[in-house]
Formats: structure tokens, sequence, C-alpha cells
């Protein structure tokens, strides 16, 4: 790797911490960006999802003309977008395969989401996550499955499949909790058919800032109350969060249930650092960054976040530090009458609309081309 040793992001890497990028487009694919992203700063693999794909092809040039060309071709909207969605991530884990390999497995991930519709559909989540997976046909490519309550058997039976599994939209330590449990229910049902589980891969994501977006808006207004000293939490919501889930992480890769797993070749399933961004311009671009390092961890970030922390990171352990704290940041909460549980509910209703309405807008888009076309 031809790297300066000094970025900020590199030294994560020693620390324990993957960097992967939450963005993909076909023009970091044509120009080298991406490419440039893997050998300059140690980006060690991609994350996409329905909003991310539909900013892409809705906005660069290039995809104007492969819709062009599939509209002949692809009767169905969704299999149009399908087909653009798995050829830019080939492409993108055929970049990172490399690093798979040389790593033996423990990096150089792509992720590719289930229809958003399907987030609350077991059976519908199962039958597109094999379906997705036989279509991208790659070793080191993830399927994202969201964590609701009908996503944890989706979860659980993929892993038992021997597929991949990204977890999605986590926003409480208690969902992380039940999604390890999935993992590790998965596994076991593959072990019982005498299957192998030494090449399975997965990742939690947890999703930061939005959390502090939500849960700063219900301290501003208490505070707007005369409830001063809710200002002084904050921006705290989403780090004890994610402490919280590490708490977890460390307890069950402790736990007999899972050495006994490890002991057939599997690796942990990380916990991944999403929305990463930063939201509130009060805060450091980077806050989600240089809070959330932790060893065994992932963290993607967008674009700008990865700039951000390239010029201004200062890389140290301190998540592990942090945890003792969270217990005392939840307390102060709920004192307040916040509802963390009721915040994390919000918040995957939230994501999962916020999936849904650009994947259906895009497809819209699609069809409106192809009314042109059939016209012309």
């Amino acid at each position: 790797m031809n790297a300066n040793a000094d970025n900020p992001l590199l030294k994560l890497r020693k620390l324990g911490q993957s960097v992967w990028q939450d963005d993909i487009g076909r023009n970091m694919l044509d120009d080298g960006t991406l490419a440039h992203l893997i050998e300059a700063d140690g980006i060690a693999g991609v994350t996409s999802n329905p909003a991310i794909f539909a900013a892409a092809i809705n906005k660069e040039p290039v995809y104007q003309r492969a819709i062009a060309d599939l509209l002949p071709k692809e009767a169905s909207n969704i299999k149009l977008y399908e087909t653009l969605t798995v050829e830019d991530l080939r492409r993108a884990a055929d970049l990172f395969r490399k690093l798979y390999d040389s790593t033996n497995g423990a990096d150089g991930f792509v992720s590719m989401e289930v229809s958003p519709h399907l987030a609350y559909d077991t059976a519908g989540t199962n039958a597109e996550a094999k379906r997705l997976w036989a279509w991208l046909d790659r070793p080191n490519s993830m399927i994202k499955i969201p964590g609701t309550e009908p996503g944890l058997a989706a979860i659980r039976d993929t892993i038992a499949a021997g597929i991949n599994v990204n977890v999605t939209l986590l926003f409480s330590p208690e969902r992380y909790r039940a999604v390890v449990n999935a993992f590790f229910d998965g596994l076991e049902a593959r072990l019982a058919a005498g299957k192998p589980i030494d090449k399975i891969a997965s990742v939690a994501s947890f999703f930061l800032s939005r959390i502090d977006t939500l849960v700063d808006k219900q301290l501003d207004d208490l505070a707007g109350q005369g409830k001063a000293d809710a200002r002084k939490l904050r921006g705290t919501a989403a780090i004890a969060s994610a402490c919280q889930a590490y708490g977890i992480y460390e307890e069950l890769i402790a736990s007999s249930r899972w050495k006994a797993l490890a002991s057939k070749g599997v690796r942990p399933q990380r916990l991944l650092w999403a929305s990463t961004s930063t939201k509130d311009p009060t805060y450091s671009p980077v806050k989600y960054v240089e809070e959330l390092i932790a060893p065994d961890t992932v963290n993607t970030m967008p674009g700008e976040t990865i700039k951000a922390y390239r010029t201004m990171g200062k890389p140290e352990p301190r998540l592990k530090p942090q945890i003792p704290q969270a217990a005392q940041v939840f307390a102060g909460l709920k004192a307040l009458g916040i509802n963390m549980a009721a915040v994390a509910e919000q918040l995957e209703r939230e994501g999962v609309k916020k999936f849904i309405e650009p994947f259906d807008k895009l497809q819209s888009s699609i069809e409106e081309r192809r009314i042109k076309a059939k016209a012309s």
C-alpha cells in the first residue's frame, strides 16, 4: 500500500478499527476514486442502501445511458435498478478482493440491502437475501437486513444458509443484543446441519447521529420549559448507546456459547458504527469517529467525513473508557422523562421510511423514462 503512514485513517486500522465508505456510485468506480481510497486511506469496505443508490443514479449521467440501454431488456423497473446496483457492487467487490484474501476474510466487504419494503417481512427478506446473494456471486459481499423484530428471524435463517449479513438500522443496545443472539442461533443451526461456519462474516450496524438529532431536540424542548440541566446532556445519547452496545459485545464474546462457535473458526459479528456524519454544526465533524474508536469495530463514513478525519483526526482508543459513564447518561435522560426505547422505535420506523421514499421515487423515475421511450 502506497500511503502516508501519518494518515489518521490508517492509524485507526492499527487500533483495531476498520474504515468503510458509506457511499458508492458508478463515477467513483470509473474514475478510480474508490481504488485510490483503498490504496491511500486504507478504506476496507463499502456500505450502500436504497437512498445512496437512488442519489447516485439520479445525479450521475453515466446511469442515464445505462438505463436507456437496459429499458428494452428489463420489463421490471425494480429488476433494472437491481441490475445497475449489482453490477456496481460486483465491481467494488472485485476492487476489495485482494484485501479480503490477504486478511483471510476479515475485511474487504461490500453490502447490498434487500428491498426496504421487506423490513417487516421475514419470509420475503429470506427469499430476497438468497436471490441477491446468488446474483452478486462474490464471497466478500454482504446482504443488508434491517434489525426489526421480524428481521431477527431472517437474520438467523440467512446466516444458517451461509450468507454474509450486514444487520442495519439498529438504534438500541437491547435490539443489538437480540441481533447477536440471532447471529449465534444461525451459526448453531448451520453447525447442526453439518455445514461449515468458518467463512461466514457479519456486522451489526448501529446508527449514531440520528439518535442525537432526535434526543437533542427533546432536550432543547425541555430546556425551553425551564429544565436547564437538559442542555448538559446534548450530544451524549448516541455515544452512550454505542458504549452500552460495545459492552454487550464484550460480554457475549466472553460467553461459553460464543467460545464454542469460535472454536469452529467463525469470526465475531463486529459492531459497525453507521450514520456517522455530524448533523449538528455545533459538534465536531468527526465526533462520531473520534469518540467511537475501539477494537473489533467498523466505522462506515460518507465521503465528507472521511475527508474531515483525514485532515483533523486524532486516533486514540476512546470508546471503552466511556462505558462506565453510559449508565449515568441513560439515568439522566430517564430522569428528564426521555424514553430511549421509544426513541429507538421511532428512529427504526423513520429509518425504514427514509429508505422506502427514495427507493419508490427512483422506480417512478425509471417508469417515466420507460413511458417516454415507448412514446418516442
